[in-house]
């Protein structure tokens, strides 16, 4: 046998036992084994064409073990869900180590340029001019971090991008309209690092269902501080980045309250008012209104009005809402927002849960491989 590592022949030394945890039960076995003196290890080469690593579970245990690790907390999964759906008696210290080892392979395989089975192209819908259109967003949220000793310290952004395919309401606009209502299709990246490393395992994503042949690409997200610039530099064909409607009626609904705090009735009345006037005339047409709004005798309310305008002259490049309607453009980053609870929050945000650095990254990425359309969890699985 040649020495994968160093390239040195080496002999085989005998056979050498090995006990290995299957969703059977533990199974033993011998199979030969070689030591190579220079790198001063042994190698069984059955271990790798059985698919086994250097911990003690055959592929499918160790795949059954990660689905527990990422449904509920490691304690949980030890103690309850293995014991009573498979049979398997392991620590919560084992599960997580498989869980987060599984997520640092993920990690690796995305940020090489890696993907997940076969290209699996969408059938993209269509807008109100009838063109394909494909959406990209991209958000974050909040992790709870653990220092040393057990201590909290400041949490870290997870980020969540999509590639998502949402289905029109209008019937005649859907890629096969004779057919029942389609699935609704996204695909998922995130990760616990800076915003830019998550450009190309979501470039990829996008590359694998077939975005590059949609007619128009479209992009939503809120006013998060460097969102808009990842969208537009990383998705070159974006024809819009929207602003999330309901970021902005969340602003007009602060002022509401401040210019009409007793009045429920007339607050409502105006808040409603200037939603529907954004979504006719745009946001330009709203923030002239805003900048010559009487506020005479409401003092509380001239800090409040003074801070929705500086947001709508930030962002009002992204609030053109009626040609983004009249176009059949979808306007609310809910579906990303979603994401987030989804990727991130439904595992990952428990309550009293605190997360290492590393630990965290890895259950991200193995959470939105998990949470991908088209099967992602088979395709890592199958590479893994």
């Amino acid at each position: 046998m040649i020495c994968a590592k160093c390239g040195t022949t080496v002999p085989c030394k005998g056979f050498h036992s090995r006990g290995i945890v299957s969703l059977f039960g533990v199974v033993k076995f011998e199979r030969h084994y070689y030591h190579c003196r220079p790198c001063r290890r042994c190698v069984s080469p059955l271990d790798a064409t059985l698919g086994l690593r250097e911990h003690d579970r055959t592929p499918a245990a160790d795949e059954v073990v990660c689905l527990s690790g990422l449904m509920d907390a490691f304690a949980t999964s030890a103690s309850t869900l293995l014991r009573r759906m498979t049979g398997l008696v392991l620590s919560e210290s084992t599960v997580q180590r498989a869980t987060e080892s599984a997520g640092a392979r993920a990690a690796a395989d995305l940020h090489a340029n890696r993907t997940f089975g076969p290209a699996t192209p969408w059938d993209w819908h269509r807008d109100a001019d009838g063109k394909t259109v494909g959406y990209v967003s991209v958000d974050a949220t909040g992790v709870g971090q653990q220092g040393p000793g057990g201590k909290r310290t400041e949490g870290k952004m997870a980020y969540v991008g999509m590639i998502y395919n949402p289905v029109p309401k209008a019937k005649e606009r859907w890629s096969k309209p004779a057919a029942k209502r389609p699935e609704w299709k996204a695909r998922y990246a995130s990760q616990v690092r800076p915003l830019a490393e998550l450009a190309d395992p979501l470039r990829r994503q996008a590359e694998q269902v077939g975005l590059d042949n949609t007619e128009r690409w479209i992009a939503i997200s809120d006013g998060g501080a460097g969102l808009e610039d990842f969208l537009r530099v990383n998705f070159p064909r974006v024809e819009a980045v929207i602003l999330d409607f309901f970021h902005v009626a969340e602003y007009v609904s602060k002022l509401a309250k401040a210019l009409h705090p007793a009045d429920d009735a007339t607050r409502e009345s105006w808040r409603k008012g200037v939603c529907e006037r954004l979504k006719s005339a745009g946001g330009q047409a709203v923030l002239d209104d805003l900048r010559t709004l009487d506020i005479k005798g409401k003092r509380a309310a001239r800090p409040v009005r003074d801070e929705v305008v500086r947001y709508f002259e930030n962002q009002v490049h992204r609030m053109n809402y009626p040609e983004y309607v009249r176009k059949g453009w979808q306007i609310g980053s809910g579906p990303v927002e979603s994401a987030c609870k989804t990727v991130i929050g439904e595992r990952m945000k428990g309550g009293g849960m605190r997360w290492g650095e590393s630990g965290a990254d890895a259950m991200s990425h193995l959470r939105a491989v998990f949470c991908s359309a088209d099967n992602q969890w088979a395709g890592f699985w199958s590479m893994n």
